[in-house]
């Protein structure tokens, strides 16, 4: 029989956030007066310990997919394995598919770490999430550290879950965006069309949207007037490409900041350029944070 994963809470005011370490490292809810600000957890999902049903998870070491299951790299070819059955490609890394570890709990922080050792893939590194609430916002910040033997590109970032409704509006401010391609992998990048546009703010798109925005400049706006809420997020800039999923069939849809574009690392094979890849040579470290701040509508 499956034991029940660990829930770790924190509060603070009038926010509640829960972490489920064992499940990808994820969110489980995201609260305040009471309000779910994030998709949350159900207890069923949690016993099954479904990761894609969790409120956000992290994406380490990239972010979204890698076309073909392959890259290269400073002369080498690297493979990875299909981790999302029945998609055909990885998506977002080893992360939000491994068991994570409560470093620290203090109040209102927890520190979750993760230790990745190859296996089914070429990356040995150390990710880290520190979460800090105090009553006016979630700050989350995700570190991740090459302790392979050889430089690597990488990237990060966080795959919230947000519920869909009646009236919910975007607002964000980004300079491009990139086509959809066959099997969710990144096309060609286009300039911004005004029908694509969430500058001035908008409802959610009444079709399907799985598209990354560049150049976004860090930060974006959720309203739920049914619910009289709204979610800020604020990314440090390291943070430069804002995935959305929106799917008008499902109850739920996506805003995912991240530092890289879908399919970087092969889009540098072809001599794309301003992808957001990090390189870090071995024990090199870097990290970004994203506040995440409710408000009333």
């Amino acid at each position: 029989m499956t034991s029940e994963p660990n829930l770790v809470t924190l509060k603070a005011g009038e926010l509640s956030l829960g972490l489920v370490p064992e499940i990808g490292g994820s969110i489980a809810h995201f609260r305040w007066r009471g309000i779910d600000l994030m998709r949350p957890l159900s207890p069923g999902a949690a016993a099954r310990r479904d990761v894609l049903a969790v409120a956000s998870f992290p994406m380490v070491p990239y972010a979204n997919r890698i076309d073909g299951n392959r890259f290269a790299f400073a002369g080498r070819d690297y493979v990875v394995q299909t981790n999302n059955s029945p998609e055909r490609f990885n998506v977002h890394g080893t992360g939000w598919k491994s068991a994570w570890t409560l470093a620290a709990q203090d109040g209102g922080l927890a520190e979750l770490t993760l230790d990745h050792h190859g296996g089914d893939d070429p990356y040995d590194y150390r990710a880290t999430q520190i979460f800090r609430l105090a009553p006016e916002g979630l700050v989350l910040e995700t570190t991740i550290e090459n302790t392979g033997a050889e430089a690597m590109p990488f990237g990060f970032g966080h795959h919230p879950w947000f519920e869909r409704e009646e009236g919910v509006t975007l607002a964000f401010t980004a300079s491009a965006f990139w086509l959809e391609a066959p099997d969710g992998v990144a096309g060609d990048r286009i300039s911004l069309p005004p029908e694509l546009d969430f500058t001035a703010g908008a409802p959610l798109p009444p079709g399907w949207r799985n598209n990354n925005y560049g150049g976004w400049d860090g930060i974006a706006e959720i309203s739920w007037p049914r619910r009289g809420a709204g979610l800020r997020m604020a990314a440090d800039p390291i943070f430069g490409n804002l995935m959305l999923y929106a799917d008008p069939a499902k109850d739920f849809f996506c805003l995912e900041p991240q530092t890289n574009v879908p399919c970087a690392f092969n889009k540098a094979e072809r001599g794309e350029r301003d992808l957001g890849i990090i390189v870090l040579e071995p024990g090199d470290r870097i990290g970004g944070t994203i506040c995440f701040t409710p408000f009333a509508v």
